[in-house]
């Protein structure tokens, strides 16, 4: 087996992302012909490349996927789709609906049905020639472009569909047998014997049953079988059909046609009694039917009127997917499902066209209101209609229960709902899923039970409208994101004709039964939702992602950084982690603070690209993605490789977000030696999903999830020095971005605050306690800090169990006194900032009252004291958040030098100890507006 070197990136993309797909030896141009043994090839694609190997069944003659697929376009899509269009109209229900709407509104009719049927088969072909098309038809094609969740919903709603139209065609069969054969029956003569029926109808369930149990037999047997068996009964169908033409040209005498079921007659019908001609092709009878006159159903008595018969034409023609569901055993999917179901729609059309025609030109309108059996009695030889309907019905029957079992093999297979459908995916050897026949023949068996046609018509023609308007809409979808994948041989479509095929089949949804409709919605949105708590892994793309990438690629470049304007303003977080488990407090929090803004967690990893064979960021990032997953927060992951962590911040700062979208705020852990504490573990298990199958028990689990993530440990050697991370934030700073210091928050439990029954503040100390002197000064870092505790203080949760508290500082001299609190009541009104201000002293001495008279007035600066008073202010601040939840402070601006950075992180350890959760804030630029 010859295969290109790997690097250990690409052995992982294949094993976690890669897929196979085979490739036909005869129509590969990868492949000589020549070759003994053929070499079948499969392309196998990872994220970042391609290579070739060899099929894993070369030189096997017994190939199990090419040995399944044995049918070809006539025998495994034309039959299937052209029979199951035929079905009751063709013989049993033609002439009631010319009767009733006359001949120029049924042609209208038909062609409206067809058109929403051509431009559903336009979507079939498209999506069936874009690729390989495996078992399970529609259900494949739909859930492999929307994805499982709605694949899965919609491919139950397909099954059941297939499954109740089974029922519906035996129960047909039946009924044109005991029409045929029973009490007072066309084929019976007086005093003949007939077969027999009670009141309660068990008879006719014991003549469904035996239909069905010979539909089964066929089945069981296999698909080869069953396209055999419909290929003969086609063949009949066609025989049976000419004979109606030709005895309509060769009969042009008139005739009374006598009704045998005259009692069944409405009253409102019995002057039809004696008058139902037969005129042979007459001018006079096609402008007699030439226009509609709607009357009753003599059997249902029911009112018809242009929806109706249009429900009743439409849900007769609702076959054109028979075929694809045979696509697991067709030779060439991609070519015969296209050929052959734009075959079978042609043909029925214009069998249809002609036969309505002929009919409403031959019979007066009396005889076509009034006898369902009316073709017998103008028949050449009657038995013709009577096989023609038993080969309709019988057809269509065994089409619709052999392509629910593939659509529930497929189901099974897809492992979509669980062990459930487990049983279904046992085959025989010749490829035949005998579990999901008999499965599928079951439920079919107590659809009977309902026992009317008339009742199951509605229900099953609704699923199957829901489906066509699944696949338009996967369709569409598709055309829509412009992948530059879907092209698909087929390109006789637009997304006009996906809209109207869409359009169309939901509009006769809610025609033929709004209440079905309505039901079969709400059944597929609940599996919608069932199937994405589930979490469904799959690796069959979802064309939503595609779809929003279209749409997020265009909005941001119409989102112009030119236009950002003070009153829109929201934080754009970029929050660098180094060790992710030890962080998840500090991550929910940010997510908490961004208000709809970006949310970045960035992380550095060191080295160098030159010492690594292949790219190590891309190996962590998958578990960075399933990071933020497990914490449901709503962030991007960026990460970088670089040489210092200063370095890779400069990266990340420079080239997070995209466009409009680019972080303002960088927000840092703090820099000390406190204990490791791995966090994701209790994160995990306070937020798993229900419908989540994993179980998070310990660290262990953990680690074997994220094991390129692990906790840093106590005695592991920091990336940095002191000095480097406080130029960190310098540069930050000189990047023009806010910056955050984020210090305690392994002390955060939320769901402590949101449980408890007391009080609970955001503090904001708005002055730069290294300057006492600017309690009375309100600059733009003051204003940030109000902005984010507001933002805090608005999200529900924080909003019901914390209050906004301003803390004034004043010392006993009363350099703040209460002018001070006036003017800083009055900017949290003009700012719309619900706190209370809480005025406190600062008195800590001569050392402080002289740090106050210093007329260095910069604000934003650093500025050394002593650490005794730094300690002193620490006590006081711990004093004044006995019931604080989170602590806001004024960061200044940090020194150039070496020596002083070092005594700036110093000063602020020591002014922060102790301290709960405490945000150190230094902002650039104005975030708080006035205007309108």
């Amino acid at each position: 087996m010859f295969q290109l070197p790997s690097t250990p990136m690409q052995r992982m993309n294949s094993s976690t992302t890669g897929s196979f797909n085979e490739v036909d030896d005869e129509h590969s141009p990868l492949v000589s012909g020549q070759s003994s043994p053929r070499t079948r090839l499969v392309w196998q694609m990872s994220q970042s490349n391609a290579y070739l190997i060899p099929d894993a069944n070369d030189g096997n003659p017994a190939r199990p996927r090419s040995s399944n697929r044995t049918l070809g376009t006539f025998a495994g899509v034309f039959c299937p789709v052209a029979l199951s269009m035929f079905s009751t109209l063709l013989f049993l229900r033609a002439g009631f609906v010319v009767g009733q709407a006359g001949i120029l509104e049924i042609m209208l009719q038909l062609v409206l049905a067809y058109f929403i049927l051509m431009m559903t088969v336009l979507s079939i072909c498209a999506i069936s020639t874009n690729g390989a098309v495996e078992g399970g038809g529609a259900y494949y094609m739909i859930s492999r472009a929307l994805g499982p969740e709605f694949g899965g919903s919609i491919g139950f709603l397909f099954f059941v569909a297939n499954i109740l139209a089974c029922g519906l065609y035996v129960t047909g069969f039946v009924e044109a047998v005991l029409d045929s054969f029973g009490p007072k029956g066309s084929m019976i003569s007086d005093g003949g014997a007939y077969l027999p029926l009670d009141d309660k109808e068990w008879y006719k369930y014991l003549y469904s049953s035996v239909v069905l149990f010979f539909c089964l037999a066929i089945c069981m047997i296999g698909g080869s079988m069953f396209a055999k068996t419909l290929i003969v009964i086609f063949m009949i169908t066609v025989v049976c059909t000419l004979s109606v033409y030709i005895s309509i040209f060769a009969k042009s005498e008139r005739k009374l046609i006598q009704n045998p079921r005259i009692d069944m007659l409405d009253k409102r019908n019995e002057s039809c009694a004696n008058h139902t001609f037969y005129t042979g092709l007459s001018g006079t009878t096609f402008k007699d039917n030439f226009y509609e006159q709607y009357g009753r159903d003599y059997i249902t008595h029911d009112k018809m009127d242009f929806a109706t018969v249009f429900s009743i034409l439409f849900s007769s023609v609702t076959g054109i997917l028979n075929g694809a569901n045979m696509s697991g055993e067709l030779k060439d999917p991609s070519k015969a499902i296209p050929k052959g179901t734009l075959s079978a729609v042609t043909f029925t059309f214009g069998t249809y066209f002609i036969l309505m025609v002929l009919v409403g030109a031959s019979c007066d309108r009396c005889l076509l209101l009034n006898d369902y059996l009316f073709l017998q009695s103008i028949n050449l030889w009657k038995p013709f209609i009577l096989i023609g309907i038993f080969a309709a019905t019988l057809s269509a029957a065994l089409g619709n229960l052999i392509g629910a079992s593939r659509i529930l093999q497929a189901l099974a297979n897809d492992e979509l709902f669980w062990f459930v459908l487990r049983p279904a995916t046992k085959v025989t050897r010749g490829g035949n899923p005998y579990i999901a026949v008999l499965i599928s023949w079951f439920l079919v068996q107590i659809v009977l039970l309902v026992g009317s046609l008339n009742a199951i018509a509605p229900a099953a023609s609704v699923f199957f409208l829901l489906s066509y308007a699944a696949v338009n809409l996967a369709c569409l979808a598709l055309e829509l994101a412009s992948a530059p994948n879907f092209r698909p041989t087929f390109n006789i479509f637009t997304w006009h004709t996906c809209v109207l095929g869409m359009i169309g089949s939901m509009v006769m949804c809610f025609l033929v039964s709004a209440m079905y409709s309505s039901i079969a919605i709400i059944v597929m949105l609940l599996l919608v939702i069932l199937l994405h708590f589930k979490s469904v892994p799959s690796e069959w793309g979802s064309i939503s992602q595609a779809l929003i990438f279209h749409q997020v690629r265009k909005y941001l470049l119409m989102l112009d950084p030119r236009k950002a304007h003070i009153k829109y303003w929201r934080p754009q977080i970029l929050l660098m982690v180094a060790h992710p488990r030890q962080a998840c407090e500090l991550i929910h929090f940010i997510n908490d603070i961004k208000k709809g803004g970006l949310f970045i967690v960035g992380h550095v990893k060191i080295g160098s690209l030159d010492k690594f064979d292949y790219d190590p960021v891309q190996t962590e990032y998958p578990q960075w993605m399933s990071l933020i997953d497990k914490l449901k927060v709503k962030a991007f992951a960026e990460l970088t490789l670089a040489n210092t962590v200063s370095e890779g911040l400069a990266h990340l700062i420079r080239l997070s977000g995209l466009g409009g979208m680019k972080p303002n705020t960088v927000c840092l852990g703090f820099y000390d030696d406190s204990k490791p504490v791995d966090s994701l573990v209790k994160c995990m298990r306070r937020k798993r999903r229900f419908f989540s199958s994993e179980e998070i028990n310990s660290s262990n689990d953990v680690d074997m999830m994220f094991d390129n993530l692990p906790i840093r440990s106590e005695r592991s050697h920091k990336h940095q020095s002191p000095s480097d991370y406080v130029k960190m934030i310098y540069d930050s700073l000189k990047l023009q971005k806010n910056v955050c210091i984020c210090r305690h928050f392994n002390q955060l439990d939320k769901s402590i605050i949101l449980k408890s029954t007391t009080e609970y503040y955001i503090d904001v100390w708005p002055l730069n306690l290294f300057r006492p002197y600017t309690a009375s000064i309100f600059d733009d870092t003051c204003l940030f800090m109000l902005q984010l505790a507001c933002i805090l203080d608005m999200v529900p949760g924080w909003k019901s169990k914390t209050y906004l508290r301003v803390m004034l500082c004043t010392n006993n001299e009363g350099v703040a006194g209460k002018n001070v609190e006036t003017k800083l009541d009055k900017v949290l009104k003009t700012f719309r900032i619900p706190a209370k201000i809480q005025p406190i002293s600062l008195d800590l001495g001569e050392s402080y009252k002289d740090l106050s008279e210093d007329e260095d007035h910069q604000m934003t600066l650093y500025k050394s004291i002593p650490e005794h008073i730094v300690q002193k202010i620490n006590t006081r601040i711990k004093e004044c958040s006995k019931k604080t939840a989170v602590t806001f402070m004024y960061l200044p601006r940090p020194p150039q030098d070496t020596t002083g950075q070092l005594e700036y992180l110093l000063s602020l350890t020591a002014l922060t100890n102790d301290l709960p959760p405490t945000v150190l804030v230094h902002g650039l630029n104005p975030v708080i507006s006035t205007t309108l």
